[in-house]
């Protein structure tokens, strides 16, 4: 199993703010099946580590020119560790956010790394577009390093989406 994918509901609201259109740009309309991965860039950002614990964030910036709503409750899933699940702790109700032109958006991730001999180091994060049909579409290298294993503490905890770009942490 690559992890467990948890959906949940959403409400649709826009984020005031996110994004902004420059005079004669023209500029796509959002589709109502989520950001896809030919409308946004998303990265791995490095978010730090201490006591036992790592972040990092999943960051999504539209590309010039286009248009597009994010789930508050990002459906994150992992390729290449069996043994690590992914528990989506963003509220249900966590709303939509609109991407436009440049503007970013970044879900927090969390996870421990305290028993070195029970680890996995997963290769990818996939990310799922609700009511899209052809299943992930969104596929990030993982560069973050290793997770536990161990039956107390094997999962990479997802946060609500947050409007901006994703704080980074320390050199890795």
């Amino acid at each position: 199993m690559s992890g467990i994918l948890r959906r949940t509901g959403v409400v649709i609201a826009a984020a005031a703010g996110l994004g902004t259109v420059a005079a004669g740009t023209a500029q796509a309309e959002p589709t109502d099946l989520g950001c896809t991965a030919t409308q946004v860039d998303t990265t791995l950002v490095y978010g730090g580590s201490g006591a036992g614990t790592r972040g990092g964030y999943l960051q999504f910036t539209a590309k010039p020119g286009e248009a597009c709503y994010l789930t508050g409750a990002v459906p994150v899933g992992l390729v290449g560790a069996h043994d690590v699940l992914v528990a989506n702790d963003a509220p249900a109700d966590a709303p939509m956010l609109y991407l436009r032109n440049g503007s970013s958006a970044h879900v927090q991730l969390t996870w421990t790394t305290v028993s070195p001999d029970q680890q996995q180091t997963p290769l990818a994060v996939t990310v799922d577009t609700p009511g899209h049909p052809d299943g992930p579409v969104m596929t990030v290298p993982w560069t973050l390093g290793p997770v536990d294993t161990t039956p107390e503490s094997h999962e990479i905890h997802v946060g609500p989406a947050t409007p901006g770009e994703a704080p980074a942490g320390p050199a890795a």
